[in-house]
């Protein structure tokens, strides 16, 4: 019996000191550290756009009337006066025709006008010669007057006749020129809005025939930068971006305006910046949705700590945490000292995203920092609630 009871004794003993001993072993906190380094910083704001050309051209025409030719078409490379279509000109050449008819009439009622100027002239001149030696009647000379006058208005009239005459034919040859669509710049042609044997109509609006980008080397990306970052823009700052056609080349400019009109979609306000981008392989093309990283500021070999670190803070007892959130304001990090976490105050300067600049606090490079916890107590520290 007395064995019994030794055997049962024992057994207790040896229980309880495995319990104590995992237990103590399963509570050990175990984290996961990175060093701290020196380095550059680069502080950005993030965009997206779109790729333009910077001078894009809407080609159309005045006149209405049948597309008779095209001579260009998509890519098309034209320079300055080019002809790169045609309207059929029949229509217009008639006119032309029949304002240059007119013209010619009104110059010869302007002509038999002055001949008939120049006779009333000289009837009038006989007259007055006459009336004073008695030869004439009065009545004979004021029919001489009236008729001179007549005839000066009516050569007056001829005159003007003749001017809208030569108005009306340059409008008809103007609309002549015009059935002849040329190109207005060097260019290439980015779109083709018509084809052959298809009628126009310029009677309210100017249709658009083909759009042609200027300059496809030079290039402008339209980004819309979000009203809480477009205070850190500036005109003239770098600019890096990646386009989906060529995700591992990074493509670069520089910021030309930044537009103070806002941009308001589902209450979301956002402002136009442009940036111009230099395109010598004309490997960018119009319409690219481009992702876009202006860089605002950027600093040299400084020490930069992880983000992580900052944003660490151990799960403290329940006892302990009105203490620990009072000990903990402002940023702080975590390092090991005898495997025991303790937290250092420091001052924080530009950050990346990844790292953040370490202006001020008891932290060397190459220390190691606390970023997270790891093993059986970190799996606890995620299920409860985190504190800061």
């Amino acid at each position: 019996m007395k064995q019994l009871i030794a055997i049962i004794i024992a057994a207790a003993l040896i229980g309880t000191g495995a319990f104590f001993w995992f237990s103590r072993n399963g509570s050990e906190m175990k984290f996961r550290t990175e060093k701290v380094v020196k380095g550059d910083i680069t502080a950005t704001v993030s965009a997206s756009g779109t790729l333009n050309a910077v001078t894009t051209v809407l080609v159309g025409t005045q006149v209405s009337g049948v597309v008779k030719e095209i001579f260009v078409d998509f890519n098309s490379v034209v320079t300055k006066g080019r002809l790169i279509a045609m309207i059929e000109p029949t229509t217009f050449e008639a006119q032309v025709e029949q304002a240059r008819a007119g013209l010619a009439s009104a110059m010869a009622n302007l002509e038999k006008s002055g001949a008939e100027l120049l006779d009333s002239q000289r009837i009038l001149d006989r007259a007055r010669e006459l009336f004073p030696r008695g030869y004439i009647a009065r009545s004979e000379l004021d029919a001489a007057e009236t008729k001179f006058l007549s005839s000066k208005a009516q050569s007056g009239v001829s005159k003007a006749q003749v001017a809208q005459a030569q108005a009306s034919l340059k409008t008809a040859e103007t609309n002549l020129r015009y059935t002849r669509i040329v190109s207005p710049v060097d260019g290439i042609v980015v779109s083709r809005n018509v084809d052959a044997g298809q009628t126009v109509a310029a009677s309210f609006q100017t249709p658009t025939l083909f759009t042609i980008a200027r300059d496809l080397t030079r290039m402008q990306i339209d980004t819309n930068v979000d009203e809480a970052d477009i205070g850190r823009v500036r005109t003239g700052m770098d600019v890096e971006f990646t386009v989906d056609a060529y995700p591992e080349t990074t493509f670069r400019g520089k910021v030309f305006q930044v537009r103070n009109a806002p941009i308001t979609i589902q209450n979301v306000v956002t402002y136009d910046v442009v940036v111009i981008v230099a395109n010598p392989e004309l490997k960018l093309k119009p319409g690219m949705t481009t992702n876009v990283s202006i860089i605002v500021s950027t600093l040299k070999d400084v020490l930069k700590v992880p983000r992580a670190a900052l944003r660490f803070s151990p799960q403290a007892p329940e006892k302990n945490k009105t203490r620990t959130r009072t000990q903990q304001k402002g940023p702080g990090i975590w390092v090991l000292e005898k495997n025991i976490p303790r937290r250092i105050p420091v001052t924080i300067g530009l950050s990346d995203g990844m790292h953040s600049e370490l202006v001020s606090g008891e932290i060397r490079e190459g220390q190691e920092v606390i970023t997270e916890s790891a093993g059986k107590a970190a799996e606890r520290e995620k299920s409860a609630p985190r504190m800061f």
